[in-house]
């Protein structure tokens, strides 16, 4: 059978275009990294999700070496976390609920893009090689202020990204010649132990303590202070961990009971002008 010229670049056309379309297809599920929503997962009722060890605090948790994962929780009409930041590099799979209605979670400029259900729970696994910034968000209709639902994914450079959280309790008052407890707590959220400082500053005096904090663990530490040699005042307090930063103000007062009593009569202790007119009245 002769087959005419242009009938075999008919031909030869079709068959390049099929070859296309399966190389963009293997492409978009292959090659950018990404695995589409999987259906296995456990359900999550939304009345549970504050008492769920993953979503209860939605955050970003290593579980690898460049391996992530981020708990995400979408309520009318934000996400939670919001920035949600990842290092460069790196796997990242995304869990996904709802607290409320159907959502949509799209990370916008990549294929990172699912339904949210109440009551299930969306997975996909993407990965970020380049530092960048994308905007999140909701692509299924779930109220009026559906247009303003939007989040933040940063993916920041590997030796930008930090997993460390400070948390300091200081008192905020102690009598004259007693000490005040400063307590200083560090959580290390990556897998490798964290080796840090913890710097205490109030008037001329600064306190350092070392600290090693295992992987995924916290290691607090108390540092206490005398008021005798701050004297009776306010004075304001630091404390510096790395790149992190809390401060506060701690008030030494020579008698804290009498200012009490002071501040319950009134200031001074002398009768106001309301008990004075109640005791005209009782008369």
């Amino acid at each position: 059978m002769r087959i005419h010229t242009y009938e075999k670049l008919w031909l030869v056309a079709a068959f390049l275009l099929i070859v296309g379309f399966i190389a963009t297809i293997t492409y978009g599920s292959v090659g950018l990294g990404i695995q589409m929503i999987d259906d296995s997962e456990e359900t999550l009722s939304p009345d549970d999700i504050n008492d769920d060890e993953r979503f209860g605090e939605p955050r970003v948790e290593q579980v690898g070496e460049n391996e992530y994962e981020a708990y995400v929780v979408a309520q009318t009409f934000i996400f939670q976390p919001d920035p949600i930041e990842i290092p460069a590099n790196s796997r990242v799979t995304f869990y996904v609920t709802s607290r409320d209605v159907i959502h949509g979670f799209d990370v916008v400029g990549t294929n990172t893009n699912t339904m949210v259900i109440p009551g299930e729970v969306s997975k996909m696994t993407v990965e970020f090689d380049e530092p960048d910034e994308y905007g999140i968000v909701c692509n299924e209709y779930c109220g009026d202020f559906h247009h303003t639902m939007e989040g933040q994914l940063n993916v920041v450079p590997e030796d930008e990204f930090d997993m460390t959280e400070l948390e300091v309790e200081a008192d905020d008052e102690v009598e004259l010649g007693d000490e005040a407890t400063v307590t200083i707590t560090v959580e290390n959220g990556a897998l490798d132990d964290l080796e840090t400082t913890a710097t205490f500053e109030i008037g001329d005096q600064t306190v350092e303590e070392d600290i090693t904090v295992p992987g995924q663990d916290s290691e607090e530490v108390t540092v206490t202070v005398d008021s005798t040699e701050l004297g009776e005042g306010d004075h304001d307090w630091t404390v510096t961990v790395d790149d992190y930063e809390e401060s506060g103000t701690l008030t030494v007062a020579e008698d804290l009971e009498s200012e009490d009593e002071d501040g319950a009569d009134g200031g001074d202790g002398s009768e106001t002008d309301e008990d004075a007119e109640a005791g005209n009245d009782n008369e």
